[in-house]
């Protein structure tokens, strides 16, 4: 990607403002997914950005080790591979599996290790929604039927001005938006990309209330995935908590759930007026993302506390009437911020780049993948396959 003009705050007094705006701070920005690469900025993203700190609690949940070995041959695409040749074909930086609770097989590859925090872009969807089920829960939030301008009412007049929480939650918030992954690009994504990620010159929420705009079918609501739905949806969380996305996080999810290490969110702008990057900004090592993943898998419950409802597990991953199948070419489904698989009770947090925490429910099993492919989408189907025959060699 081409360096990024310095935004006008370059000269700002604040010299923890200054520092992420030099040059050369912004130029890392603007390379950040460069395929020859991001193997190694995917694991080390807040050396390049502003972040939040998700401090973890001292309770830690325990993955008892219990090795199972995955050796063997894998079908990926049309190559007959061993396990290390599987695992270089779907790109992987990091695989931790979990079954029946216990940690069965993790490796780590490219320089990354059990204390790295991969940053799994669109998975951070994912525990925003389940931020968003907390909040309902505590009350600070009234329905999900409440509208986004109950919230955040400088978004009257703008596209959000009507859509519900709800709406947001299910990627139908009706406002003309076009995700698409072409970085380098004058596409819609790509210039909020460049200007709020890259160039720290405006926040996404700000784009959301001042620049986005009811879609030809709003009145229809259809699915239509949407980074800036889900930007909203955290600011949203924000004002109804009154604290920071990152505190609400490290409060009601991250301590009480039992993470072992801190996590971080990626800001869209320099510590005094950046947010966290709520579309796909959060950085956690594989094991945590795991517990997230066994978390839900268990109904909730993690680290002897009943972090999130059995009931909001549920209406989060099980897709309602008319949202199944919703996604690329209809092969899978959607509900609140989680991929759903047709014919199947397993369900996924994606990411750009092929992250995944993978939970399967009928074989009590849990995969977490970090991945630096080559292309942000397009590989689905062998990371897939992947899980299929890990899953078979675990159940047989």
């Amino acid at each position: 990607m081409a360096l990024m003009s310095l935004p006008a705050a370059a000269s700002a007094s604040d010299q923890n403002d200054a520092k992420w705006l030099s040059p050369t701070m912004v130029n890392a920005r603007a390379n950040m997914l460069n395929p020859a690469l991001n193997y190694l900025t995917f694991q080390h993203m807040d050396q390049m950005f502003a972040t939040r700190t998700v401090a973890a609690g001292s309770q830690v949940q325990p993955l008892p080790s219990m090795p199972v070995s995955l050796e063997g041959e894998y079908t990926i695409g049309d190559a007959k591979l061993d396990l290390e040749g599987a695992l270089e074909a779907t790109h992987t930086n990091a695989l931790v599996v979990l079954k029946d609770g216990n940690l069965v097989y993790e490796t780590y590859r490219n320089g990354s290790d059990e204390n790295t925090r991969f940053l799994t872009f669109s998975v951070a969807k994912s525990y925003v929604s389940t931020l968003i089920g907390l909040a309902l829960a505590d009350g600070h939030i009234k329905s999900l039927d409440d509208k986004v301008t109950d919230y955040l009412p400088e978004m009257k007049g703008s596209g959000y001005d009507g859509p519900t929480i709800r709406d947001l939650l299910q990627m139908r918030s009706g406002v003309d938006w076009l995700e698409v992954y072409e970085f380098g690009s004058d596409t819609q994504l790509t210039t909020v990309h460049d200007n709020s990620l890259v160039g720290y010159k405006y926040r996404w929420c700000d784009y959301a209330a001042k620049e986005s705009k009811p879609g030809a079918k709003a009145a229809e609501r259809p699915f239509n995935y949407a980074t800036l739905d889900t930007s909203v949806l955290g600011c949203i969380l924000e004002k109804a908590v009154g604290k920071t996305g990152a505190e609400y996080m490290s409060e009601k999810l991250w301590k009480p759930a039992g993470m072992a290490n801190d996590a971080y969110w990626i800001m869209d702008g320099p510590p005094s007026v950046g947010r966290e990057f709520f579309g796909a900004g959060l950085a956690a090592t594989a094991r945590d993302h795991a517990r997230f993943g066994l978390m839900f898998l268990n109904q909730g419950k993690s680290n002897g506390n009943q972090v999130v409802s059995a009931d909001w597990v549920k209406e989060a991953t099980v897709p309602s009437e008319g949202n199944e199948p919703a996604g690329p070419e209809e092969k899978l489904g959607y509900q609140y911020q989680w991929w759903t698989f047709p014919e199947s009770d397993a369900y996924s947090a994606l990411g750009l780049f092929h992250q995944y925490i993978y939970v399967d429910p009928t074989n009590n099993l849990v995969i977490m993948k970090a991945t630096a492919s080559p292309d942000p989408v397009g590989h689905d189907e062998p990371n897939l396959a992947l899980f299929k025959q890990i899953t078979d060699k675990l159940t047989k």
